[in-house]
């Protein structure tokens, strides 16, 4: 297990009933620890708090002021309907937010523009989803200008550089329970077709499908994470 993190602890109990990624002071302290480390360019990656900030790391790669963001989603809000026709003891148990379902994005406004946090979450056919959200990602690598996120990913392109490519985001953030085909595809939690398929699903077993893939890669990620050096 990494030195001092737990990968079973819910960020919510500590959190005062607020928003986790503002308030838990375990949540950030996870953050630091798992992500101040080498990277795949050179150099280190150190990450501090400062104030007013949650996490910056500064060094001759430059200044990256980091927020904390919940990855996945049960998508509550956009899937009320059909959430609302399941019985309780039919849904998958969810594992808690945990430290598998974070990641950091950079926190810093470009010229008054949506964050990556924002983007995600407001556009419809990402809906703040992981698995959409990493296929833009990996598409920004390749230089493939055709995702919903293209623009705002642009944006933070010296951040996404210092990863190098991919893989390198990838295995830095310990996402390979997210790919397929060694990083070249996405392991999709629900139908897609270049993001003109609906990122909510409309059904009870769609939902019930995307609830455990969700549960099964944020379960993956907390394995890795415990078994990092």
């Amino acid at each position: 297990m990494t030195e001092g993190i737990d990968p079973s602890f819910n960020f919510h109990s500590d959190s005062d009933g607020k928003d986790p990624d503002k308030y838990s002071p375990t949540l950030r302290r996870y953050h630091q620890l798992l992500w101040s480390k080498e990277l795949p360019t050179g150099g280190r990656f150190d990450l501090a708090p400062e104030p007013r900030r949650y996490l910056v790391h500064r060094s001759s790669r430059g200044v990256f002021s980091l927020s904390s963001d919940a990855f996945t989603t049960r998508l509550g809000k956009r899937a009320g309907r059909v959430i609302r026709e399941i019985p309780d003891d039919e849904l998958p148990k969810w594992p808690g937010y945990t430290v598998g379902s974070a990641i950091v994005f950079p926190a810093n406004t470009v010229d008054g523009k949506q964050t990556i946090n924002g983007a995600r979450g407001f556009l419809a056919n990402i809906a703040d989803s992981p698995d959409l959200t990493l296929e833009c990602i990996r598409r920004h690598y390749l230089g493939v200008q055709r995702n919903p996120l293209a623009e705002v990913l642009l944006r933070y392109k010296d951040f996404f550089d210092l990863f190098g490519d991919f893989r390198g985001y990838v295995n830095f953030f310990l996402l390979q329970d997210l790919v397929e085909d060694d990083g070249r595809a996405i392991r999709f939690f629900h139908p897609f077709a270049d993001f003109r398929t609906p990122a909510v699903p409309k059904s009870k077993p769609d939902y019930l499908r995307y609830l455990q893939a969700s549960n099964d890669f944020i379960r993956a990620r907390n394995r890795r994470i415990a078994e990092a050096l």
